[in-house]
């Protein structure tokens, strides 16, 4: 129950971040808003409020519909594995992927939410790869299965993509693994009764048969005679 109740605001809260998205970039569309000065522009004073408002804005609906089922999964996957250090992953991953960004990118208006997403899903990769427990193992293979692609994209491939921010965030992903990995306990592991070891109480029969075998008379009460 408590599992459940724990997927259901994971969702939740997911759900509330993309709609945030949705919002601004239906607002940029029917009043005919630019929000373009949000973005993140490398070495430039202006550009350094975008290290916190660049991945709320996106330049097409193509932009915001790929990343909008990424945040959907990579998000709630972060909350539900990760409830006492998801915040700060998130916050480290957001920050310091717009530093990385605004120091040693090209000179371009960086925008959209790409480089959160890589973080999130390097985070959930490494950090099971230390943690090796059967929850943080089962979230790490579907979010590769579904987004294994993303280790591909930090490296330059189009160029009209921003791969600064997807490497950045990458990186600061892997950075969050190795200071929060063990921030969350580890599953409980259910033991059967079969697997529980032998009390002092059980009779071991081979050492019984035994004694029998070499004693069977009680000699070992009679005197020896040499």
């Amino acid at each position: 129950m408590k599992q459940n109740k724990r997927l259901s605001k994971s969702i939740l809260y997911s759900i509330l971040a993309i709609t945030l998205l949705w919002c601004l970039k239906s607002a940029e569309i029917l009043f005919g808003l630019n929000l373009s000065f949000l973005g993140l522009m490398p070495l430039e004073v202006s550009g350094l409020l975008g290290i916190f408002t660049a991945p709320l804005v996106h330049g097409s609906l193509e932009h915001i519909f790929n990343n909008t089922f990424a945040i959907l999964i990579l998000a709630s996957f972060l909350y539900y594995g990760y409830p006492k250090s998801w915040w700060k992953v998130l916050t480290l991953v957001w920050i310091l992927s717009g530093v990385g960004v605004w120091l040693f990118a090209r000179q371009a208006n960086h925008i959209g939410a790409s480089g959160v997403t890589h973080g999130l899903f390097f985070f959930l990769f490494v950090a099971s790869i230390f943690r090796r427990d059967k929850s943080s193992v089962a979230i790490m293979m579907i979010a590769f299965l579904l987004y294994g692609g993303m280790t591909m994209t930090i490296f330059p491939r189009e160029e009209g993509i921003s791969f600064e921010y997807h490497f950045f965030g990458a990186l600061a992903g892997v950075i969050a693994a190795f200071i929060w990995r063990n921030s969350d306990p580890k599953p409980v592991l259910k033991r059967y009764e079969w697997e529980e070891s032998p009390s002092d109480d059980d009779i071991d029969i081979g050492e019984e048969w035994q004694v029998q075998v070499e004693d069977p008379t009680g000699s070992e009460n009679k005197p020896r005679l040499h």
